[in-house]
């Protein structure tokens, strides 16, 4: 699967790679960096997403496209799309170009705006990546869980590095027996949700 990548989409995320890395070091602003995840956990996510069991693939933060783009690599296996919502309208505009740069517009679905909003709408999920501003992820966990097929699962980011921020969703999680809950320390730190 990995080896599925185009030039055009490998030199696209090999841009953002590189502006991810300046963005961390050149004084961005933390809410215009894009604050994307790890090539290794790229990999992680689409293996996790490929095998997921039937239903609909979802992600929660955009940004500039990065991840979808391997989330989209899963869905492309599995012969479906991924659903991927983005509230700001800048990175909502940079992850159409990554997603037409990258050839990969088949396989995804930009949602632009509220999750919590747009989320309700949804049912049968079986794969959602978290990785929104980390006060979110308790009630876009609460949003997201009971329509989680059974099987499915969570994968919230940053459990490592923001656990503090994102502590309150995953003691949710773990006191909820239709979950199993494991953190993987790959990038930052994946706290995976499978439910029961």
């Amino acid at each position: 699967m990995f080896r599925n990548f185009s030039s055009q989409a490998l030199e696209r995320m090999a841009l953002l790679e590189n502006q991810d890395r300046m963005d961390r070091t050149d004084g961005t602003p933390r809410s215009r960096r894009l604050r994307q995840i790890s090539k290794e956990t790229g990999q992680f996510l689409a293996l996790l997403a490929a095998n997921a069991p039937s239903g609909e693939l979802i992600e929660i933060g955009t940004s500039a496209g990065y991840s979808t783009l391997w989330l989209a690599l899963a869905a492309r296996e599995r012969g479906q799309r991924v659903k991927t919502f983005e509230l700001d309208p800048e990175k909502c505009e940079m992850a159409r170009e990554t997603f037409r740069l990258a050839g990969m517009e088949d396989f995804i679905e930009l949602i632009p705006g509220d999750f919590l909003s747009l989320g309700t709408s949804l049912s049968d999920i079986t794969f959602c990546f978290l990785d929104a501003e980390k006060n979110l992820y308790e009630p876009c966990f609460q949003l997201v869980a009971p329509r989680v097929v059974k099987g499915g699962l969570i994968v919230a980011d940053n459990a490592i590095d923001q656990y503090e921020g994102i502590k309150p969703m995953m003691d949710r999680a773990l006191a909820d027996e239709q979950w199993d809950c494991l953190t993987v320390p790959i990038g930052n730190g994946e706290f995976v949700c499978r439910r029961t």
